[in-house]
C-alpha cells in the first residue's frame, strides 16, 4: 500500500469504523499499533511499522499521532465513533474560519454549522486551511466565525494536537460571510 492509501485507510478505521478491519479503540481513540498491523496484515493489507511511522510523521494534516513509547495509535480529531480525545478547553482567536461548498452556504446561513455525523465541528484558523476544507465539496464557500463573541457567551473550544479548532455548534449569529475575490 502507498502512504495516501494508508492515511485514507486509518482515517477510516481510527475515525469512524474500527470495526472494519477488527480492531478496537479504547475511551481515549487510541488503538494498540500492534494489534492494528496484525488486523491489517490479515486483511491482506500490508504495512509495516516504518510505513506507519513515516505516514504519522509526514501527513500533511498530521491527523494521526503515537503515544509517547509508540505503542498506540490515534486520530487526533474528526471522530464519529464516540471518544474523548482529553482535549482541553482553549480560548480561541477573535476570528476563526469555517470552509464549505457555495452549495451548503445557504443552508448553514439558516441553521448554523452543525457537527453532523462527528463529535466537534472543525474549524481553521487561516483562511488557505479553510479554503482547502470547502474546496474538497465543490466550488469553496467560507465563513467568518466570531469565535471571540462565542467564547465570551461561555462557548466552549478545544484545539487538537494538529491546530484544528472544535466546538459543539456554531449559531447563524456568529457566522459572517467571507468575500472571496
Amino acid at each position: 500500500m502507498n502512504d495516501k492509501d494508508i492515511s485514507k485507510l486509518l482515517s477510516l478505521v481510527l475515525r469512524h469504523q474500527p470495526e472494519k478491519i477488527g480492531i478496537t479503540l479504547d475511551q481515549n481513540g487510541w488503538a494498540q499499533v500492534e494489534e492494528l498491523l496484525a488486523k491489517l496484515q490479515q486483511k491482506r493489507m500490508t504495512v509495516d511499522l516504518v510505513q506507519l511511522k513515516r505516514v504519522v510523521e509526514t501527513n500533511n494534516k498530521q491527523r494521526f499521532s503515537f503515544n509517547p513509547d509508540q505503542t498506540k495509535i490515534r486520530a487526533n480529531q474528526g471522530h464519529s465513533v464516540l471518544v474523548d480525545v482529553g482535549l482541553p478547553p482553549a480560548t480561541p482567536p477573535e476570528f476563526l474560519y469555517h470552509g464549505t461548498s457555495v452549495n451548503n452556504a445557504a443552508h448553514i446561513l439558516k441553521d448554523g454549522v452543525k457537527k453532523q455525523s462527528r463529535l466537534h465541528v472543525h474549524l481553521s484558523s487561516d483562511l488557505s486551511t479553510a479554503l482547502q476544507v470547502g474546496s474538497r465539496h465543490g466550488k469553496p464557500y467560507v465563513f467568518t466565525v466570531l469565535s471571540g463573541q462565542m467564547h465570551l457567551k461561555v462557548i466552549s473550544f478545544y484545539l487538537s494536537e494538529n491546530n484544528v479548532w472544535l466546538t459543539d455548534y456554531v449559531a447563524p449569529a456568529y457566522l459572517q460571510e467571507f468575500k472571496l475575490s
